[in-house]
């Protein structure tokens, strides 16, 4: 049982901290190292969007008024390593499915992580229909991928380490660009909620009633990757590409 009622997981200099300066990427940056989270759609079927079809009207806040269906969505963050050894993650570009059959979906995740990216470590949301997806990359991109299935302490831990990258100034999202992404992303931030229980654990998510939280657990994940995925170096450049 929650000690206290929901209240919202970033304040606002929380939120001011996670807003960056530099510039949303749709190519990586040559020498630098990346890494992605993936949170799966629980709903796969119907007729699907293309990566950057996001269809967003902010004035709306049920989800039904805004299509209701649940989203896959890849977060990719861009790791420069510091002398202290928590690299910095700046997120640099996403990408939203909403309706694509998971077959599908796994192969454009497999060409976008391995071919365009080259992403050092990709979590992926293993939880129920997520398994497939998180098998199929497994098998197209080997130890890179870590599959991860949602459980109470799991997701603590994962609300945890993302407060302590905002609160640390080390995790920062690129730049408004008037994109429908940047939009839905920063609505589901100030719209985080967490919960946090007796035993030390804490739950966060977005309340049904007003959207989803697609990019929030995205994000997460991604935060997880940069953690086991920095480049050992002591200069944000790697002299090689990673391997997969």
């Amino acid at each position: 049982m929650p000690v206290a009622p929901g209240e919202g997981m970033f304040s606002r200099s929380q939120l001011a901290r996670l807003r960056g300066e530099h510039p949303r990427l749709r190519v990586p940056r040559p020498g630098y190292t990346y890494v992605a989270g993936v949170d799966v759609a629980r709903e796969p079927w119907g007729a699907p969007d293309r990566p950057t079809a996001l269809v967003l009207d902010a004035g709306l806040d049920s989800p039904a008024e805004r299509g209701g269906r649940d989203a896959t969505v890849v977060t990719v963050g861009e790791i420069e390593p510091t002398p202290a050894g928590d690299p910095l993650v700046r997120v640099v570009e996403h990408y939203r499915w909403t309706g694509e059959p998971h077959h599908a979906l796994t192969s454009a995740l497999a060409d976008l992580l391995k071919r365009t990216w080259r992403c050092r470590r990709v979590v992926v949301d293993a939880t129920g229909l997520g398994a497939g997806v998180a098998s199929g990359l497994v098998k197209a991109m080997g130890a890179a991928v870590e599959p991860f299935v949602f459980t109470a302490a799991g997701k603590s831990q994962l609300g945890f380490d993302l407060l302590g990258a905002v609160n640390s100034g080390r995790l920062t999202a690129y730049a408004g660009d008037g994109s429908a992404e940047f939009a839905e992303f920063w609505r589901e931030m100030e719209l985080a909620q967490a919960r946090y229980r007796v035993s030390r654990t804490m739950d966060f998510f977005v309340e049904p009633s007003r959207g989803h939280d697609d990019y929030l657990m995205s994000l997460a994940l991604m935060v997880r990757a940069a953690a086991a995925g920095q480049p050992r170096t002591a200069r944000g450049r790697v002299p090689d590409e990673p391997p997969l």
